[in-house]
């Protein structure tokens, strides 16, 4: 069976060499593509295909149908254009080829925008941090007057991001110059970011938002159309160089069981959680992969052919390992000669 994934994020070159790990009869022939032709994913794949520059998605969609028809490709697991490419499930199935989403377009939308996406959530035990969206610099003033009174930390982020880029803690006692030289991360000068905001008539949409300063768990999951078949949570270092930690703490597997049936999620995915004074907040849904999937899956089901099993044979012809609760993990980086 012939599958393909396209240019995404890194995380894919894990996700294709646990599928090749655990296929052990061989049913699975996995094909990369992406405009680098030294893509190291290519490397972990059985067949590598370069693909084409400049393209915008609604033409980048034509190629991959063209690409799906050409390659005879049964299963196509998108990462770029992956919301325009769940809106096109029959244009695909007349050439054979199936497509794996994480959920209509219209969710994922949805998800990718943070504050539509917390004023959706409905999750009593985990809610969402308060926060207010804002595009210039009287709606920041309005939300900080708002918000300040109510919590002592305040934070900043894109309502639209991945990685936690634009992320930054609101510092109301240094200037940008204090916070670089005493090396603190993910700071910003409150003045200075007031002040670069007032400088501009209209900014992206960001949110304002209360910061949570509790443990971090990141929870990597596969479901079948809005049911949860497994999750394991990762319970991530207060400080580094001490791996993270598997933990299968009930309240964050009845939090992700909710969000999975709420948003009807579908194949593999990723949920944020964090503390704040004890309680569990979400933060996010990843509508992808995680970069640390490889972590999660040493805990015992690899989760990329878990799910693709699922997805071709159906999940009753899928036995789901036990997940190993308490075990510590981590990654090393390993030096390869590109192609």
């Amino acid at each position: 069976m012939r599958v393909w994934f396209n240019r995404t994020f890194s995380s894919v070159h894990a996700a294709i060499s646990l599928i090749r790990e655990a296929d052990v009869a061989g049913e699975f022939h996995l094909i990369y593509s992406n405009t680098n032709p030294h893509a190291i994913a290519g490397q972990a794949a059985h067949q590598f295909n370069e693909e084409p520059t400049g393209l915008d998605d609604l033409a980048y969609a034509d190629w991959c149908l063209d690409f799906c028809k050409t390659e005879r490709i049964d299963v196509f697991w998108p990462g770029r254009a992956a919301a325009l490419l769940s809106s096109q499930h029959s244009r695909f199935a007349d050439v054979g080829t199936r497509i794996v989403s994480v959920a209509t377009t219209a969710m994922l939308d949805l998800l990718h925008d943070k504050a539509r996406f917390y004023a959706s959530v409905d999750l009593p035990d985990a809610p969402p941090a308060q926060s207010l969206e804002f595009r210039n610099i009287a709606e920041f003033d309005a939300a900080f007057a708002h918000l300040r009174p109510l919590h002592a930390t305040l934070c900043v982020k894109p309502s639209s991001s991945v990685y936690g880029l634009g992320f930054s803690i609101l510092d109301e006692a240094r200037n940008t110059a204090q916070l670089l030289m005493e090396g603190l991360p993910y700071r910003i000068s409150l003045a200075e970011f007031r002040a670069g905001l007032a400088a501009q008539e209209e900014c992206r949409s960001m949110l304002l938002m209360e910061y949570l300063d509790g443990q971090e768990y990141s929870v990597d999951c596969i479901a079948d159309h809005g049911l949860l078949k497994c999750a394991i949570p990762r319970r991530k270092p207060v400080s580094a160089g001490s791996g993270q930690l598997i933990d299968l703490r009930a309240d964050v597997l009845k939090a992700t069981a909710k969000l999975t049936s709420d948003y009807a999620l579908n194949a593999v995915f990723n949920v944020q959680f964090r503390e704040q004074e004890g309680a569990l907040r979400i933060l996010e849904i990843n509508p992808r992969m995680s970069g640390g999937i490889g972590m999660a899956c040493v805990a015992g089901p690899r989760l990329p052919y878990l799910a693709l099993c699922g997805f071709v044979h159906g999940y009753e012809q899928v036995v789901i390992p036990a997940v190993r609760d308490g075990i510590r993990v981590g990654e090393v980086a390993r030096a390869v000669e590109l192609r």
